[in-house]
């Protein structure tokens, strides 16, 4: 298995993606970090590496990536919930893949499951500061990230037409992320369209952290779901799992009652959770020499987007929060099949076997895989589930 304690960062050196130089992508040695480049600016170290993840992205959905050989994971690792198999109980986060791209190569390095979006019912350009689009910025020594993307996409109607074409992999079943800061109307809408075109399970994301509107007052969201619940979930035609996913920056003290909210109205699923904005908590965990990036990029007037934290910081937080939710199921599980998904600082199956342990039901995974493709590049699942034996 692979050791937790071997530190790496990915979307690619700087300098040398700034300069063209990018070599294949999901080659071990193509994928090297860098917090900063020297003789920029902080704004330009932004620019850069916003640029190199953009150029990274759209290099992994070329065919000549995809793995030839197929790799299945250990029988041993799969699981069915809601009547799904999932070959291995680990997939990608939303987020990563917002178009409905790069299914084969996920599927063939062996993951359990394909998650795309998040989507919204109409198109979004994403975020731009300072001529900046998406901007993101690493922290390789601290094994984290800052991203303040707005759920970049298409449209719903658009992407969706793209997953019927897909041609699927047993045990590795495609799920959708829905969300963002439009209306109900167009949130029940949108699962609507993900259902008709095929997908096995959905997400609805409560969680973002980049867009104007996204905190939702408590008064709110019990309604929210009840909409959701009388519009879609009691209309289903098939028994299509939604699961609803929350930030970790949840208190632990409300999880019971996030939990109470979903069972009575009938939902399947839980996943926490997110990246996290508590900025102050957050710094602490980062490097001392990333600092001063850190603060640019999140609290500072120059910049100061905010946006959301990724990767290692996060690593206890959601395993608390998704722990306690776990054992909440555990205590009193509602009528419905239901299961605790985890994501936040996952990068090691270690870290998937702790959460095993605890309850959870599968984790997902998206900083932590970047690191970990940069190493292994195609046999980044292989070398997970198998380690030296690879």
């Amino acid at each position: 298995m692979v050791n937790c304690s071997r530190r790496y960062f990915v979307f690619g050196s700087a300098a040398a993606l700034a300069s063209g130089c990018l070599p294949r992508a999901t080659r071990p040695d193509a994928i090297s970090g860098a917090s900063s480049v020297a003789g920029l600016s902080l704004r330009d170290t932004v620019a850069v590496e916003s640029r190199a993840r953009l150029r990274l992205m759209e290099r992994l959905k070329g065919e000549n990536e995809v793995p030839a050989e197929a790799y299945v994971p250990p029988q041993s690792l799969a699981r069915t919930f809601w009547g799904i198999r999932f070959r291995a109980p680990i997939m990608n986060a939303a987020g990563m893949f917002r178009y409905a791209q790069c299914y084969d190569l996920v599927a063939r390095q062996g993951a359990g499951a394909y998650i795309g979006g998040t989507g919204t019912l109409h198109a979004r350009p994403g975020n731009d500061k300072h001529g900046i689009h998406l901007p993101f910025v690493i922290y390789p020594e601290s094994g984290s990230a800052s991203n303040w993307f707005g759920l970049p996409n298409e449209g719903d109607e658009i992407t969706a037409q793209r997953i019927p074409k897909i041609g699927r992999i047993d045990g590795c079943p495609i799920g959708w992320s829905v969300g963002g800061p439009s209306g109900l109307d167009d949130l029940v809408r949108s699962l609507m369209i993900y259902d008709a075109a095929g997908v096995l399970f959905l997400e609805i994301n409560e969680s973002c952290p980049n867009t104007l509107d996204h905190k939702i007052r408590e008064s709110e969201f019990y309604s929210r779901l009840k909409y959701i619940k009388e519009n879609f979930l009691d209309r289903r035609s098939r028994r299509i799992p939604v699961i609803v996913k929350f930030s970790n920056d949840t208190p632990v003290g409300q999880v019971h009652i996030l939990m109470d909210i979903l069972f009575s109205l009938g939902y399947d699923g839980v996943n926490f959770g997110n990246t996290s904005t508590n900025y102050a908590k957050m710094r602490q965990t980062i490097a001392p020499g990333e600092r001063a990036l850190f603060d640019y990029y999140s609290t500072s007037p120059e910049f100061g987007v905010g946006g959301g934290v990724s990767g290692r910081p996060l690593k206890l937080i959601s395993l608390m929060v998704a722990s306690e939710a776990a054992r909440y199921l555990k205590a009193g599980p509602p009528p419905q099949e239901f299961h605790v998904s985890r994501t936040g600082g996952i990068d090691c199956w270690e870290d998937a076997q702790t959460s095993l342990a605890a309850g959870i039901s599968y984790v997902q995974w998206f900083t932590g895989y970047f690191e970990r493709l940069r190493i292994d590049g195609n046999n980044v699942y292989r070398k997970m589930f198998e380690g030296d034996k690879a």
